[in-house]
């Protein structure tokens, strides 16, 4: 175990733009509810896949043969800055150039300094990613809430997520018994437009799990698409480059990202109506 190796790792995460830092343990990780579950229905959830290009049968990451720990890190995705969740066509946003940025700058400054190789990881499990959330509350970050997003005593659900895999046993930095939302009185679900937590879709009898999607298993994915369908289809938009100024130049300079191009604002009011870190 290395406790101070974990410390130099958040502290230089935060040094480089990290509004948190964590460390979990692979070992525990692979046991988290959300992979436990790919392991036994795979990625259709409600009827729906994660991940629109998903083919049928996907039900296994591919575990590094050597990592021992998980590496996560949040930016904060406040209210007034909604422009770092706009996509592109492409599907990036530039939230998640600044948490690439990080990753690689990080990445690069633990083989460096500590001689410890990583994997830095996919968004998407299907493309080669972890689930982040699970590797979240491991880390000690906070916990699922009723609208099924990572609830940080700080921040809110209002954080944006990315990991990388360890080959060191480090000291996990979590979980915690942070739970704000079992006397809330349900912001979030009462603010979804699409009504998407009005019943049980996944029971503890189906799966045989306790831990079930937006706490009690009353989150449905396909109403959730529903309204990001929408999204799409209402998106009109155009946003300068200043909004990519200095978040990641590599990521600018190289896809020759337009000044008119258009984005998709996509639904938070789950996440926005939530009281914690306001």
């Amino acid at each position: 175990m290395a406790p101070d190796r974990s410390a130099q790792i958040i502290d230089t995460a935060k040094e480089m733009g990290a509004a948190i830092a964590g460390i979990a343990s692979v070992e525990l990780l692979k046991k988290s509810p959300s992979h436990d579950m790919l392991g036994r229905f795979g990625t259709k959830i409600d009827g729906v896949h994660s991940f629109e290009g998903m083919v049928e049968g996907f039900n296994e990451i591919k575990w590094p043969a050597r990592v021992k720990s998980a590496l996560v890190i949040a930016v904060s995705h406040p209210e007034d800055k909604p422009e770092l969740d706009w996509t592109n066509a492409s599907g990036d946003t530039p939230g998640n150039r600044i948490l690439q940025r990080i990753n690689r700058e990080l990445a690069a400054w633990i083989e460096e300094t500590l001689s410890i190789k990583t994997h830095k990881m996919a968004y998407w499990v299907e493309k080669g990613g972890i689930y982040l959330k699970d590797t979240a509350v491991l880390a000690g970050f906070g916990c699922i809430g009723r609208n099924n997003l990572l609830i940080t005593p700080g921040l809110g659900p209002r954080v944006r997520l990315r990991a990388m895999l360890l080959e060191d046993e480090l000291t996990p930095t979590g979980p915690t018994t942070f739970d704000p939302c079992d006397s809330c009185k349900e912001f979030c679900r009462k603010a979804c437009p699409q009504n998407a937590f009005d019943r049980v879709v996944l029971s503890s009898a189906e799966t045989g799990m306790y831990a079930l999607p937006g706490r009690d298993g009353c989150f449905s994915r396909a109403k959730c698409s529903i309204q990001m369908d929408k999204d799409v289809k209402d998106s009109d938009m155009a946003v300068g480059k200043e909004f990519l100024s200095g978040l990641d130049q590599l990521a600018v300079e190289t896809r020759g990202l337009s000044q008119t191009e258009g984005r998709i604002k996509w639904c938070r009011r789950c996440e926005l109506a939530c009281p914690v870190g306001n």
